[in-house]
C-alpha cells in the first residue's frame, strides 16, 4: 500500500501533514526496522512539522525546526515529560538526572551541576590521557581491531576511574552488561515492549535482570567503600566522594543517600561511558574515510605537540589549542550524534505554529534528522569540519545542531565529554593511523544511542618518527 498525505485525520483536530497507510502498522514496521531512515524520509516529505500514527492510537509529531525545538527543550518544558521513555530507562538508572521529573529532578540537577564544572573536570584529564596512552601502548603495528570495542574499552575505564576512583579488572563483562541492558531499554520502547517488561519468565527479562544486578552491586560495593573512607578522613577525590558530599544548604537539600547516589552514579557511568565511546568510533571512522582531513589533525598536533620522536603527550592546557581537532569531533557529532533522538509527551494541549497538539501527544525531536538539513548546513551529508568557524557557530540556529539535547534536560557531563573526545583523539592520533576495513560494513544502530552495528575493523598503522 502506499503511503498518502493527509492535511486532516480527523474532523474535530487538524493535524499536519504526514505519511498514513491504510495499513495501521505499515509504518511501524518500517519505523522498527529503519527508524533514523524512516524519520529522514517523513521530514523531507512533510517539513517542520509532520504528524503519523502508530497503530491506531498513538499520535506522534515530528519537529524539524530549530525554534520549534527550543521551545519545546527550553521555553516551555515545563509542559513535557519523559513519559513512556522514562519509564523504559527508569528500569536500570532509576531517579537519576535522565529519569527524574519535576521538582526533584530539578534539586538534584542543582547539587550535581556543580561536580561537572569544567574547572572541577580538569583534574579528570590526566585519567582520560593516561588511559588511552595505555591503550595505544597495547596495540601492534598491522593489526586488525574492533575500533568500537576498543573505545568502549578505554572510556569504561575512563569513567570507572573519574567516577568511582578505581579500575574495573572484568570490561568485557561489565561491557556486555551494558549491552544487554541498553538493548533490554531500547526493547520496552517500542510497541507491546511494556507487556514484554510484565513477564518475568522471559528470557530476555531474565538476562536483562541478571545485567542490571551486577552494575548494581559494583556501584553499591563502591558507594560503601567510600563511605568508609570517608569516616576514616581518607576518601578520595573522585568524582563519586564530590557527590557523596554534594548538598545545597540554602535551598534546603541535604545529602543523597545511597539509592539516590546509585542512581545519579549508574546514570553517568552508562552515559559517560556509552555515548562518548560512539561518538569516538564514528570519528576515526570518519577520518579514516577522508585521508586530507586526517592529515590536518596530525599536522596540528606535531605543530602544538611537537614532532613524534619528542614524546610528549597531550594535556588538558593543550585542548584550546587544538583547534582543528576539536572542529573534527563537533563535526563527527553532526553526522554521527551519540544520541539520534529526543521524545517528549505533552502534559497539556500545546499549540506549534497553527496547530494543536493534544494533551498526551508525543514530539520527536532528532539529533540525526536537523543537523541533516540543508537550510542550515550546506553540503550535510559531507563530512567538512571547516565548516565550524567562530562565524558560523554564531550564525547557525541553536538548535539546529544539539547533540547534548537542552535546556533544563541538557547533557550535565558535556563539558566531561568534549574533554575526553579531544584528548582521545589527540593522543590516540599521535601515535597511530587507522584505515578502515574495505571488506567490513558500516551500518547504523540506533539503540538508545547510535551504534555501529557491525562495530568498526580497523587495521592500525603506526605513525613513523620524523
Amino acid at each position: 500500500m502506499q503511503d498518502v498525505m493527509t492535511s486532516s485525520v480527523s474532523s474535530s483536530i487538524d493535524y499536519p501533514p504526514g505519511p498514513r497507510s491504510i495499513l495501521p502498522n505499515k509504518l511501524l514496521r518500517r519505523f522498527l526496522h529503519d527508524p533514523i531512515k524512516t524519520l529522514m524520509e517523513i521530514t523531507r516529505t512533510y517539513g517542520d512539522i509532520s504528524h503519523f500514527k502508530f497503530g491506531r492510537q498513538q499520535h506522534i509529531y515530528l519537529l524539524n525546526n530549530p525554534r520549534y525545538i527550543e521551545d519545546v527543550l527550553v521555553k516551555n518544558h515545563k509542559n513535557f515529560t519523559k513519559n513512556k521513555t522514562r519509564q523504559s530507562t527508569k528500569r536500570l538508572l532509576g531517579e537519576g538526572l535522565v529519569t527524574s521529573e519535576g521538582e526533584f529532578h530539578d534539586s538534584q540537577r542543582r547539587i550535581i551541576q556543580p561536580t561537572f564544572h569544567p574547572n572541577r573536570i580538569k583534574t579528570y584529564g590526566e585519567i582520560m590521557i593516561t588511559s588511552a596512552a595505555r591503550m595505544c601502548q597495547q596495540w601492534e603495528d598491522g593489526i586488525t581491531l574492533d575500533i568500537h570495542k576498543e573505545m568502549m574499552h578505554v572510556t569504561l575505564a575512563i569513567i570507572s576511574k573519574s567516577v568511582l576512583g578505581s579500575d574495573i579488572k572484568s570490561q568485557d563483562e561489565v561491557g556486555n552488561a551494558l549491552l544487554t541492558c541498553m538493548e533490554y531499554s531500547n526493547r520496552v520502547l517500542m510497541p507491546f515492549g511494556q507487556l514484554i517488561a510484565k513477564m518475568p519468565i522471559l528470557p530476555v527479562n531474565k538476562a536483562y535482570q541478571r545485567a542490571k544486578k551486577k552494575l548494581d552491586l559494583i556501584v553499591y560495593s563502591m558507594i560503601k567503600e567510600h563511605r568508609d573512607k570517608e569516616s576514616k578522613g581518607t576518601s578520595n577525590a573522585d568524582l563519586l566522594y564530590t557527590l557523596l558530599r554534594a548538598q545545597d544548604a540554602e535551598a534546603g537539600i541535604g545529602r543523597m543517600n545511597d539509592s539516590q547516589l546509585k542512581d545519579e552514579v549508574m546514570t553517568i557511568f552508562v552515559a559517560g561511558h556509552e555515548t562518548t565511546a560512539n561518538a569516538l568510533t564514528w570519528t576515526f571512522y570518519l577520518l579514516s574515510q577522508y585521508p586530507t582531513e586526517e592529515a590536518r589533525v596530525y599536522e596540528e598536533l606535531c605543530s602544538v605537540l611537537g614532532d613524534k620522536d619528542a614524546k610528549r603527550i597531550p594535556t588538558v592546557e593543550d585542548i584550546p589549542k587544538l583547534e582543528y581537532t576539536e572542529k573534527v569531533f563537533r563535526e563527527s557529532m553532526r553526522l554521527y550524534p551519540p544520541v539520534w533522538t529526543i521524545a517528549r509527551q505533552a502534559i497539556n494541549d500545546y499549540k506549534v505554529d497553527k496547530y494543536v497538539l493534544p494533551t498526551g501527544s508525543i514530539i520527536l525531536m532528532s539529533q540525526y534528522v536537523m543537523p541533516h538539513d540543508p537550510r542550515h548546513f550546506s553540503d550535510p551529508d559531507l563530512f567538512y569540519p571547516d565548516r565550524w568557524t567562530k562565524e558560523a557557530k554564531l550564525q547557525i540556529p541553536r538548535f539546529s545542531y544539539f547533540p547534548f539535547g537542552g535546556g533544563i534536560r541538557g547533557c550535565v557531563g558535556e563539558p566531561f565529554a568534549w574533554m575526553e573526545g579531544i584528548l582521545l583523539i589527540a593522543t590516540i592520533c599521535r601515535e597511530w593511523k587507522m584505515h578502515h576495513d574495505p571488506d567490513h560494513k558500516v551500518e547504523l544502530k540506533p539503540l538508545v544511542t547510535l551504534r555501529p552495528k557491525y562495530g568498526m575493523s580497523m587495521t592500525l598503522e603506526r605513525r613513523n618518527e620524523r
